[in-house]
C-alpha cells in the first residue's frame, strides 16, 4: 500500500518568497505588531517543534514554553504544548482514499451504504464510521475517502472488496493580448476557404475548472441571452454557500458550481472564514480560479485594464461562448493554496457525472512524483479520457532545472509557460539626465531620492534579515540586485517596505526577469543597467542622488516572442521519460484576466489595493489558454477523442519566435528544446485542421500502464471499470516509446531501435498523399518507412516505422530532431528526442543540445 507524501506550496508564491515572508516577524516591534494583526486576520496557529496535529483526533493542551498562538481580538501569547497521549505514530489519523473499482450497477445511495458497511469493519461503532467518511465516490467508480490511522488503512487494504488504499496528499496551485498574439482574434478565419470550418468559440461546450472557485459577479461570467439555454446534456447543479446564492451567482454562462473541503479540513482543521479569510462556498477568495476561468472561457469584456491603464483592451477567454462549471478544490491558508487529493478526486467524479466536456486543472505536486495510480489528478484524468473528456494541466513553476515537470500522464495535456509580445516599458531618469528603460507596473510618476542597497542592508542584499538602517531607505527608491537569484523582486519589495522605502529598482539577469506586480512600486532592469545606476549613485556620494520613474506604458509587437519563461518546469518526465513532457507551451507571463475585487493583486495582507482585472504569471495561466483552445476544438470536432485533440495541438505547434529564430529558454541562455517547449507553442487555427492525428484509446493506455510494470490491482485502480477493458495485462504490455504518441523519445539508445506510429487522416481531402522529411538528432541516423503515406476515403489510417541508429559513442546527451509529414498544405510535425548511451558510463552528465540540421527528404 502506498502511503504517499504531503505537498503544500503556495499559489504563485515560490519557496524562496515564503522563506522571506517567514523572516518578516523578526523586524522591529512595529512590524511584529503588523504581522500579528496579519496572523489574527488569518487565524494562524504557529507551533514550534510540535508534531503535526492529526485532525480530528482529540488533543490535550498544557502550558509550556516555546510556542505562540495568536487568537481573539488582540495578540495573546499563549504557551502551549500538545500531547497526543492516546495516539502513537502508528495511530496518527490521515486522509486515505479507498478504491473499490466497479460499483456493480448500484445507485449512489446504495453505493454509499455499502461504503459505510465496509468502513464499519475497522471501527467499533457504526457512528464512528459515519464520522470518519469524507466522500463516497459513486458515479464513475466505487470508492471513498476517510480519516483513518495506518492500522485501519492496512486492514481495509487486505479486505477482499478493496483494490487499494493510498494516502491523500496536498497539491499546489501552480486576456487582452494573448489570444490576438496566438492569431485567435474575434474575427479569425481559416486561411483555406474550402475548409468549411467556422470558429464556434466553444459554443455549448462545458468547461470544468478545478481551482479556488469563482467571483461570479465578474464581467467575464455575466449572463448573456445570446448564449441560449443551458445545454440539455448538463446534469450538474449550482451549490449555495457562504456569500454564494445560486439564484444570482449562476446563469447561462456560469452554469454550475460546487465546493469540496472535507479532505482539506481533515488534514488542516476547520476552515477559517472570519473576516473574509475564506468562503465556505464556491466563491473565490484567492483570485487564482477566477483568473484561470476568465482566461479559458471568459465573455468579451470591453475596456479591461490594470488599474485603469495598463493592458487596456477587450478581455476575453479563448472560448467565450463556452459554458463554465466551477469545482472549488483549493483553499487559501497561511498564504498558500492547498488542494487535497480526496477533494480533487471527488470533483473529478462529480464533473464527469455533470457532463463537462473539458477539465482544466492548474495544480499539481513537484517531484518526486507519486506513481500514476496513487495520484488523484492522474486517476481522475484517466477516467475523463475513458469518457471522451480532455484534461488540461499546468506543467509547474519549478524551472529551469531539468526533470521537474508535473502531471506527466500521456492522456493529459501538460502545458509549459511562455511570453507574449506585450511589454510594459518604464523610463528611469537619473539626476544626471541619464535614462534607462526597465519594465514594471507603475501607474503614476515617482520623483524621489535614490539609494543603493548597501546603505540599508548589512551585506547589500535586499533581504529582510539584513535590514539595519531604516532611516537610509525612508521615502526613497532603493536599488537592489538579485545576487545570483538569491533574492526575488517580491522579497526585495518586502524588505524595502520594511525599511520605509517608497519603491525598488530591481536588477536581475535578463534571462530570469519576470515582471511580476508588487504592492510596492518596482521597476525591473537588467544587470548592465543596474550597474550603470549603481555607478551614478556612488558618484554622487556628496550629493543626493535622485530618480524620476515614469508611469509604465503598454507596448505590443516587442520581439523576440514567444520565449519560454524561466520558471516553467522542464522535462524529461521522471515517471516515464519516453513520453515527451511538457506537451506544448502557451502564454503564461503577465496575463491580464478577471480578479475578485475583495482580493488584493498580490494576496499579501500588506497590499490594500483592489482591482477587477489583474496580471498573473505562471503555468497556471498557460494551462487555461490551452483549455480554451481545446473547447474550440471540441465545438468544431465533437467526436474527436482526447488523444486526437492533443495530437492536433502538438503536431501543429511551432518552435520559432516572431523573428524566425528558435525560441529562447529563459533562465538558461540557450535555444529552447523539446524539454522546454514540448512539441512547441500552440497555434489555434492550424490545430482546427491538423491533417493527420495520432489516436489512442483506453486500451492503448492500459497497455502503456502494464509496460510501466504496474500490477493488475494498480492498473484497476486507474481505470473506470468496463467489461470491454482488460486490466490483467494478459493482452500484452507495450513499451512507453511504442504508445501512439505525437512525439518519439528514446532516452537510452544503445542499439538500433524501431518504433511504430499510426496516423489517421482527418483532413477534408480524403484522397491525398503525405511525404516525410526528417531532421535526425545529432549522432543518429533516422529512417522512416514508408516515406510516403497514401490515404483514400476507404483507407483513412496508415502506419509508419521509424528506425533510429546510433552513429556516435556517447555518455548520454540529449539531441533533438523531427519528422514532418506534409501533403503540400498541412504540416504534421513530430518531435524526435534521442539520448545515445552506448559507453560503459552512459548517462553521466547528460545535457540537452540543439538538433543536427542535416535533413533527409523522402
Amino acid at each position: 500500500m502506498s502511503t504517499g507524501l504531503r505537498f503544500e506550496i503556495s499559489i504563485m508564491l515560490p519557496n524562496r518568497r515564503l522563506q522571506e515572508l517567514e523572516r518578516f516577524p523578526g523586524f522591529s516591534s512595529g512590524e511584529q505588531q503588523l504581522f500579528r494583526a496579519w496572523s489574527e486576520s488569518l487565524q494562524l496557529l504557529k507551533i514550534r517543534g510540535v508534531a503535526e496535529h492529526p485532525f480530528p483526533a482529540p488533543c490535550f493542551l498544557t502550558p509550556a514554553s516555546g510556542a505562540e498562538w495568536w487568537s481573539g481580538g488582540s495578540p495573546n501569547r499563549v504557551l502551549l504544548l500538545i500531547f497526543f497521549k492516546h495516539f502513537a505514530s502508528s495511530h496518527r489519523l490521515k486522509v486515505h482514499i479507498v478504491y473499490l473499482g466497479h460499483n456493480n450497477g448500484l445507485t449512489p445511495s446504495l453505493t454509499t451504504q455499502f461504503h459505510l458497511q465496509l468502513l464499519s469493519r475497522v471501527f467499533a461503532e457504526p457512528e464512528e464510521a459515519r464520522q470518519a467518511i469524507l466522500y463516497s465516490y459513486s458515479y464513475g467508480f466505487s470508492g471513498f475517502s476517510a480519516v483513518l490511522n495506518s492500522t485501519q488503512a492496512t486492514t481495509l487494504s487486505e479486505t477482499e472488496e478493496v483494490i487499494s488504499v493510498f494516502r491523500s496528499r496536498m497539491l499546489q496551485l501552480h486576456t487582452t493580448r494573448s489570444w490576438d498574439f496566438m492569431g485567435l482574434s474575434l474575427h479569425s478565419q481559416m486561411e483555406q476557404p474550402s475548409s468549411q470550418m467556422h470558429l464556434k468559440y466553444g459554443d455549448d461546450v462545458i468547461v470544468g475548472i478545478l481551482d479556488t472557485g469563482v467571483w461570479p459577479e465578474s464581467e467575464s461570467f455575466r449572463d448573456d441571452p445570446h448564449l441560449g439555454p443551458v445545454p440539455s446534456s448538463w446534469r450538474g447543479t449550482c451549490v449555495g454557500g457562504q456569500q454564494f446564492d445560486p439564484a444570482t451567482a449562476c446563469n447561462r454562462k456560469l452554469i454550475g458550481a460546487r465546493y469540496y473541503l472535507a479532505g482539506f479540513e481533515a488534514e488542516t482543521g476547520l476552515l477559517n472564514t472570519s473576516g473574509g479569510a475564506e468562503y465556505r462556498s464556491a466563491r473565490d477568495r484567492v483570485g487564482h480560479g477566477t483568473h484561470t476561468a476568465s482566461t479559458a472561457v471568459g465573455a468579451v469584456s470591453p475596456n479591461a485594464s490594470y488599474f485603469g491603464g495598463l493592458g487596456r483592451g477587450a478581455a476575453r477567454g479563448g472560448a467565450p461562448r463556452a459554458r463554465l462549471a466551477v469545482y472549488k478544490v483549493c483553499w487559501f491558508k497561511d498564504l498558500t493554496g492547498r488542494c487535497n487529493d480526496a477533494d480533487i478526486l471527488a470533483a473529478f467524479d462529480d464533473a464527469l457525472h455533470d457532463g463537462v466536456h473539458v477539465i482544466s486543472a492548474s495544480l499539481g505536486s513537484p517531484p518526486p512524483l507519486s506513481p500514476l495510480f496513487a495520484t488523484s489528478t492522474e486517476v481522475g484524468s484517466f477516467h475523463a479520457m475513458q469518457l471522451g473528456v480532455s484534461t488540461v494541466f499546468s506543467a509547474g513553476n519549478d524551472g529551469p532545472d531539468a526533470a521537474m515537470v508535473q502531471n506527466v500522464s500521456p492522456w493529459g495535456v501538460t502545458v509549459a509557460a511562455s511570453t507574449i509580445d506585450r511589454r510594459f516599458p518604464t523610463v528611469i531618469a537619473l539626476g544626471n539626465n541619464a535614462s534607462f528603460v526597465g519594465e514594471g507596473f507603475i501607474v503614476k510618476d515617482m520623483k524621489t531620492p535614490l539609494v543603493e542597497s548597501t546603505s540599508v542592508f548589512a551585506d547589500g542584499t535586499c533581504s529582510l534579515d539584513q535590514l539595519v538602517n531604516r532611516t537610509a531607505a525612508s521615502g526613497k527608491i532603493v536599488l537592489c540586485f538579485s545576487t545570483m537569484g538569491m533574492v526575488s523582486g517580491e522579497g526585495a519589495a518586502l524588505a524595502v517596505y520594511a525599511g520605509g522605502g517608497s519603491g525598488v529598482i530591481f536588477a536581475d539577469s535578463s534571462s530570469r526577469r519576470s515582471n511580476q506586480d508588487n504592492f510596492l512600486p518596482t521597476v525591473h532592469v537588467n544587470l548592465r543597467q543596474g550597474t550603470h545606476i549603481l555607478n551614478y549613485i556612488q558618484s554622487r556620494s556628496r550629493q543626493r542622488p535622485t530618480v524620476h520613474v515614469s508611469a509604465s506604458r503598454t507596448v505590443v509587437g516587442s520581439t523576440p516572442a514567444p520565449a519560454i519563461a524561466y520558471f516553467s518546469s522542464r522535462g524529461p518526465s521522471s515517471i516515464s521519460p519516453n513520453i515527451l513532457k511538457p506537451d506544448v507551451t502557451a502564454p503564461g507571463v503577465n496575463i491580464l484576466a478577471a480578479w475578485p475585487p475583495k482580493s488584493s493583486p498580490t494576496m499579501l495582507p500588506l497590499d490594500k489595493r483592489s482591482t477587477e482585472w489583474n496580471f498573473d504569471t505562471g503555468t497556471s495561466m498557460s494551462c487555461p489558454h490551452v483549455t480554451g483552445i481545446v473547447a474550440i476544438l471540441r465545438s468544431v470536432h465533437p467526436t474527436w477523442s482526447p488523444a486526437a485533440v492533443k495530437s492536433a495541438l502538438m503536431t501543429t505547434a511551432y518552435v520559432h519566435d516572431d523573428t524566425s529564430d528558435a525560441m529562447l529558454a529563459g533562465g538558461t541562455q540557450k535555444a529552447a528544446d523539446a524539454f522546454d517547449t514540448g512539441a512547441g507553442h500552440v497555434d489555434p487555427l492550424p490545430a482546427l485542421d491538423p491533417g493527420l492525428v495520432y489516436d489512442a484509446d483506453a486500451r492503448d493506455h492500459v497497455r502503456f500502464l502494464c509496460g510501466l510494470g504496474y500490477t493488475e490491482a494498480q492498473v484497476r485502480q486507474m481505470v473506470l471499470p468496463s467489461p470491454a477493458l482488460d486490466t490483467s495485462c494478459a493482452g500484452g504490455a507495450i513499451g512507453d516509446a511504442d504508445l501512439n504518441y505525437p512525439a518519439i523519445v528514446l532516452p537510452e539508445l544503445r542499439v538500433v531501435v524501431t518504433v511504430k506510429r499510426t496516423v489517421t487522416n482527418v483532413g477534408l481531402q480524403r484522397e491525398t498523399v503525405y511525404h516525410a522529411t526528417v531532421i535526425s538528432p545529432q549522432g543518429t541516423h533516422v529512417e522512416v518507412w514508408p516515406p510516403a503515406l497514401a490515404f483514400s476515403p476507404r483507407c483513412a489510417r496508415a502506419e509508419y516505422y521509424v528506425t533510429v541508429t546510433p552513429a556516435k559513442l556517447s555518455r548520454g546527451r540529449y539531441d533533438f530532431g523531427e519528422i514532418v509529414w506534409s501533403d503540400g498544405y498541412h504540416r504534421v510535425r513530430t518531435p524526435l528526442v534521442v539520448r545515445v548511451t552506448n559507453l560503459p558510463d552512459a548517462g553521466v552528465g547528460a545535457q540537452p543540445t540543439n538538433q543536427h540540421r542535416d535533413t533527409t527528404e523522402y
